[in-house]
């Protein structure tokens, strides 16, 4: 449809061009979106715009072509970090749901998430009692686990950090790419082989 991000900034049949500032689009909920990219609006769009740039080397993913909902949300990775005050503007508004059939399965899903998550909470959890419970695991010292490297350790130990602290505990992925002075897009990446780690060997953050 378009050859660049150039392009993409002037498609009248895309939100691009209203987050990027570009252009007005009344329909496109600017504040909702930029709100999973940063505190401020600059912040937020250097962040999606650096999303974005990240994203197009990797070509087409068909993890995130299906349903009206997941695509209109940016696929399942974002469904399932949504926060709980957005879950039922989520519900209501038509300018993200259209009429999709997946609402009451990606709610449902996502509540248990978000229970999950308060529950964690309660119990404490929080960034570094996360990087505590990894050193226990992978045998390191905590500044290991934060300090800058490429070790295959310390990135594993670094990937499920991602994992459990955004998606299990709801930390925006704007604020890990701070700590570890890294984009938001590769936080994002680290995520998912954070949830692969977790996965294959089994670890839990109650555990």
């Amino acid at each position: 449809i378009v050859l660049d991000l150039k392009e993409l900034d002037r498609y009248s049949y895309s939100g691009h061009s209203a987050l990027t500032g570009k252009k007005k689009r009344e329909w496109q909920d600017v504040e909702y979106v930029l709100g999973f990219f940063g505190r401020n609006v600059v912040e937020a769009r250097r962040g999606y715009v650096s999303y974005i740039k990240e994203g197009i080397s990797l070509g087409r993913q068909p993890e995130l072509v299906g349903g009206g909902l997941i695509r209109s949300l940016g696929g399942w990775d974002v469904v399932k970090k949504m926060r709980l005050s957005g879950q039922d503007r989520i519900k209501s508004d038509q300018r993200i749901l259209g009429e999709s059939d997946f609402v009451s399965d990606v709610l449902s899903e996502s509540e248990g998430q978000f229970s999950r998550k308060y529950k964690l909470k309660s119990l404490c959890y929080d960034f570094e009692k996360v990087v505590e419970k990894i050193s226990l695991l992978f045998q390191v010292e905590k500044e290991y686990i934060t300090g800058r490297g490429r070790q295959k350790d310390r990135v594993q130990a670094r990937d499920l950090l991602c994992y459990w602290t955004v998606v299990e505990l709801g930390m925006p992925m704007v604020d890990l790419a701070r700590k570890f002075d890294i984009t938001p897009a590769a936080v994002s990446y680290a995520v998912q082989r954070g949830e692969k780690i977790a996965k294959e060997q089994g670890y839990q953050l109650e555990a």
